[in-house]
């Protein structure tokens, strides 16, 4: 076995396969894009980013190359983890 992160410690964070799916779910719709559109402008099937999306099939790295050049973002943004949400301000009360 590799001598590396042990497993109880990647635990706590969500994998790199849900992390490119949420991210490319995000930039597609922040275009307005659907997945259709998405596909085309990668060169990519429909099914394929559809699948992409739902975490169903490993992505190399050539078609995560793809979709971040039709995305207008680099390769690292697309399997960076989002920063944790801002905790909510709690009301003054009277």
């Amino acid at each position: 076995m590799s001598q590396g992160t042990p497993v109880s410690s990647l635990s706590a964070h969500q994998s790199a396969r849900a992390t490119l799916a949420a991210n490319i779910i995000r930039l597609r719709r922040g275009k307005g894009w659907s997945q259709e559109a998405l596909a085309f402008e990668c060169g990519l099937h429909r099914t394929f980013v559809a699948h992409v999306e739902r975490q169903a099939r490993n992505v190399s790295l050539d078609n995560i190359e793809r979709i971040a050049i039709a995305l207008g973002v680099t390769m690292a943004e697309l399997v960076r983890e989002p920063p944790p949400p801002e905790p909510k301000a709690k009301g003054k009360s009277a």
